[in-house]
């Protein structure tokens, strides 16, 4: 009977045994499936996060890709500005004209083509052009000043120099050194200035008209004359057209170069009057007093001593005061 337990014992035992050994296996495979999944689910989570790491490092690099055209265009912006400064720096110069100097005295009658000069007395900037064919074709200036007699070197016949450029032409009888900007509104004399015009256009026509009605005004605005010619080959122009404003006023004068009393004439517009030597003559003996305006009483009146008087220059030869005045050059005019 004690046999019997003990072998019951013994056997309860050893089945004990085995189901803890049993337990502890399968502890140990519940233990390894474990870790398997944890060490599994570490590197999905791993890979997940890395993965989310590296998108943001994609789109950077996108954006800055994207964003990187813009950087260029601010240097493209700063060459815009400069190449516009250029054009304008250009503009205010003379774009196809080369800019010479010529003193205003120069009386040799030669042109370059293609070239801009300055022809204003003193610190005057009057601009004039010729073309190709060594034609002088415009001249500009944004303000005509007047001649000032008490300030600037003048000789007595009012005029900056003695004499003008002989261009090709001016050697005709019927032909006058005609200026295009007088020297009483202050241009030189040079071959830039000068133009073979009809000798009565300059000195009693539209041409005088023109330049009595600027100095009358005191000056002007916005001056531009424009020269044709007939042809490439000549200097002596076919007419002229004038543009200037007076005090306000837009002035445009345009007429051809001939003689005015010959156009009048032709249209019967002319009446027969005295010459001019007697309408002087007769006047200055008859009706007026010299006293008055030949300060010293030498009996010649001079520029100065017929401005101070309020007379307007220049002085022509129908004008009475002529004949008491000297006309050095001869053209029936004094102080033009």
């Amino acid at each position: 009977m004690n046999n019997l337990r003990y072998n019951e014992w013994e056997h309860l035992e050893t089945t004990y045994r085995g189901v803890k050994l049993m337990k502890k296996k399968l502890n140990g495979l519940l233990l390894l499936l474990t870790s398997i999944v944890i060490v599994g689910c570490a590197n999905v989570e791993g890979a997940t996060t890395s993965d989310q790491e590296a998108d943001p490092k994609v789109e950077t690099t996108e954006s800055k890709e994207e964003a990187s055209p813009e950087v260029p265009d601010q240097p493209e912006a700063e060459e815009a500005v400069v190449d516009e400064a250029s054009t304008e720096t250009s503009n205010e110069g003379f774009p196809g004209f080369e800019l010479i100097e010529v003193d205003g005295g120069d009386l040799s009658g030669v042109r370059q083509a293609n070239v801009v000069v300055d022809i204003g007395f003193g610190d005057r900037e009057y601009w004039a052009f010729t073309n190709e064919y060594g034609q002088l074709v415009r001249v500009i200036a944004d303000e005509i000043i007047l001649q000032d007699d008490r300030s600037e070197p003048v000789t007595s016949s009012g005029r900056y120099y003695s004499d003008e450029a002989k261009v090709p032409g001016v050697e005709s009888a019927v032909l006058d050194e005609g200026h295009i900007i007088a020297d009483s509104l202050g241009g030189v004399s040079n071959a830039y200035n000068i133009t073979p015009q009809d000798s009565t256009l300059n000195r009693h026509g539209d041409q005088a008209y023109m330049e009595k009605n600027i100095r009358d005004a005191g000056g002007a605005t916005n001056f531009e004359a424009v020269i044709t010619y007939p042809n490439t080959k000549t200097q002596i122009p076919s007419s002229y057209q004038y543009t200037y404003t007076l005090k306000g006023n837009v002035i445009v004068d345009t007429f051809d170069n001939v003689n005015p009393d010959d156009v009048n004439e032709s249209l019967g517009l002319t009446e027969s009057t005295p010459s001019s030597s007697e309408s002087s003559n007769t006047n200055s003996n008859t009706e007026h007093d010299l006293s008055s305006i030949d300060t010293n009483g030498n009996g010649l009146v001079t520029i100065k001593e017929a401005k101070a008087a309020g007379f307007t220059m220049p002085i022509t030869s129908d004008h009475w005061l002529y004949a008491h005045m000297r006309d050095n050059d001869g053209d029936g005019m004094v102080g033009e």
